[in-house]
């Protein structure tokens, strides 16, 4: 699949196939999520992948009744979660090198967006999900008080195709030199 392609094509999707996802196309995601870049090589995220029927249930949980994505939590064969360690993304001696602090929500959504390119090129469905009680998703996966839970994503075959949203035109957003410049 040609990049572009990957890109315009990937949609989120809310419903999923039971079909399990086999460990090759796993490790492809993993290996994809490992070359993504971050701040100084820093490489902040860890992730969880959740197969455990009882767990994904208890992370479905912290999801609010009315997010659109909450039954795709039990559905998908298994879960991926993206973590992030707190205080080396965008520090230098210990110290925030830039006004933004840590970085590892930068990093995060970089290395997440490579797994979902990469799901994608596997024939595989994702969608992001950020609403959600973090602080109760930290405590069913036992992480550590220096790693942050910063998204979750379902992942397995597509029960039914996502559509494409309407997209702004290049001249609603982009400007030369300045602000405000077209």
């Amino acid at each position: 699949m040609e990049l572009m392609e990957a890109i315009k094509g990937r949609r989120s999707i809310r419903k999923y196939k039971p079909d399990s996802i086999p460990d090759e196309a796993l490790q492809k995601i993993m290996e994809a999520v490992r070359w993504s870049p971050s701040w100084a090589n820093t490489q902040c995220w860890e992730v969880i992948v959740v197969k455990d029927p009882k767990i994904k249930s208890e992370l479905a949980s912290t999801l609010t009744r009315t997010n659109p994505a909450l039954s795709s939590m039990t559905e998908a064969p298994l879960i991926v979660v993206l973590c992030g360690k707190k205080g080396i993304s965008g520090f230098k001696k210990g110290e925030p090198a830039t006004i933004k602090g840590d970085w590892l929500m930068f990093d995060t959504g970089i290395a997440m967006q490579t797994l979902c390119l990469t799901a994608h090129s596997l024939g595989l469905g994702t969608v992001v999900v950020g609403l959600f009680d973090h602080k109760k998703a930290e405590e069913i996966l036992g992480t550590p008080p220096d790693r942050e839970v910063v998204a979750m994503t379902p992942l397995g075959y597509p029960a039914a195709e996502g559509f494409a949203p309407k997209r702004k035109e290049l001249s609603e957003f982009v400007f030369y030199d300045k602000y405000g410049k077209k």
